[in-house]
């Protein structure tokens, strides 16, 4: 039985065509599709404005993204055997890359699964859906982790605001087994504890674990000082490399209680310092002190979460970086990062530049990095490539 359809513009199928999933609400010929029929989440066949077949998408006529493509063939059937063949291929990307089981299993629109992130700790898998269309086969998505995987646990974490744009509940759950009362991954040779329920996103940050582990090249006798550092996946890893002292701060009391347990459970408790503090009041309290570190790690949250927000967001970048080099030591790395799309890799280019100029410093940059490979980027989405981060060597000015 064939799909319902939905006919493009004229001319609105090239992103389409170039390997894009994603059809906004502006670009559907509303004359020859009736939007208010669908109900978030149906399937349906998109079509080109001559009639061709784009292929097999999901819909939510209630949102500016209103289809996401699954396939690129006609009436797709979405059902258990779809999600065991996209999960495999995924996995299989996976257990080539990494010879332990913590990783990102599946990266959306990557992983031809978009509106999906599962995030994989050993035998637990923390699952963000975030659009109707998976939501409303998430019985089956389930079904296909339990027989590939066999999880002891299974959590749909579901705090996250782009579920309400799908109008879907935010109380996250267990959706399936147990959750173990302590849960430790390891990454770069370190032992992290992971709060699936109460922490950020999935519960942890997969994507900086390259750039960590160049951190760790470089932090020897070093003075750390680790900013917006969550649960210590930055500062540990250095103090274990053989850093002087780490200072990490965060906003979030639970957090850092989190990243202390974290520092003992990799015998560093004694080389680290935890301080919870607004970003901002830090460093302008450490400049007023002349408190200096070797090594500052700027990793700050989506400041520009939205492209609106770009002028603020751009600006909050530009205050952290500009206030950190000032409590840079002579000689010292800065490591900034952002993970905000909608700031690009110049963006933040400039912002270092300016930055380093401002100050009279020579700033140069020896290293750059994005996300890790467990965070494929697709080349024709060019939303699936966020992560910048640029190793900063800063010295007197020439």
């Amino acid at each position: 039985m064939s799909l319902p359809e939905i006919y493009l513009k004229k001319n609105e199928d090239k992103r389409l065509r170039k390997g894009h999933m994603w059809v906004f609400s502006n670009e559907v010929d509303t004359k020859k599709t009736a939007l208010e029929q669908f109900s978030a989440g149906d399937l349906v066949q998109v079509k080109s404005d001559d009639g061709k077949i784009m292929g097999t998408a999901y819909i939510n006529p209630q949102t500016l993204i209103c289809a996401r493509l699954l396939s690129r063939k006609p009436n797709l059937k979405c059902g258990i055997n779809f999600f065991k063949e996209r999960l495999t291929t995924a996995l299989s990307l996976r257990e080539k890359l990494f010879d332990k089981p913590f990783y990102r299993l599946v990266f959306g629109e990557s992983d031809g699964l978009p509106g999906l992130v599962i995030d994989r700790f050993g035998a637990v898998l923390s699952v963000q859906i975030t659009t109707a269309g998976i939501e409303q086969r998430k019985e089956v998505l389930l079904a296909a982790l339990v027989e590939l995987l066999n999880p002891v646990a299974i959590i749909l974490k579901n705090d996250n605001s782009q579920r309400e744009l799908e109008g879907l509940s935010l109380e996250s759950e267990i959706a399936y087994g147990e959750l173990p009362d302590t849960l430790i991954i390891e990454e770069n040779g370190a032992q992290f504890k992971v709060d699936i329920l109460g922490g950020q996103k999935t519960g942890w940050f997969y994507d900086h674990r390259s750039s960590r582990a160049l951190l760790t090249t470089v932090a020897k006798n070093q003075r750390v000082l680790d900013l917006f550092s969550y649960t210590g996946a930055w500062g540990i890893p250095a103090a274990m490399a053989g850093a002087s002292e780490v200072t990490c701060v965060d906003a979030s009391e639970g957090a850092l209680a989190l990243a202390k347990e974290n520092a003992e459970l990799n015998q560093v408790d004694d080389k680290m310092h935890f301080v919870r503090s607004d970003v901002f009041e830090f460093l302008k309290q450490a400049r007023l002190e002349n408190q200096l570190y070797d090594i500052i790690v700027l990793d700050p949250p989506a400041l520009v979460k939205r492209k609106k927000d770009f002028k603020q967001g751009y600006e909050a970048y530009r205050r952290l970086n500009h206030l950190a080099l000032q409590v840079l030591s002579k000689n010292g790395i800065l490591v900034s990062a952002s993970c905000s799309y909608h700031l690009t890799r110049e963006n933040l280019h400039e912002i270092l530049r300016g930055s380093g100029r401002h100050i009279d410093r020579h700033l140069v940059f020896f290293a750059s990095g994005g996300q890790g490979p467990d965070h494929p980027i697709d080349p024709a989405a060019p939303e699936t490539d966020y992560l910048k981060t640029f190793f900063c060597s800063v010295s007197s000015s020439l």
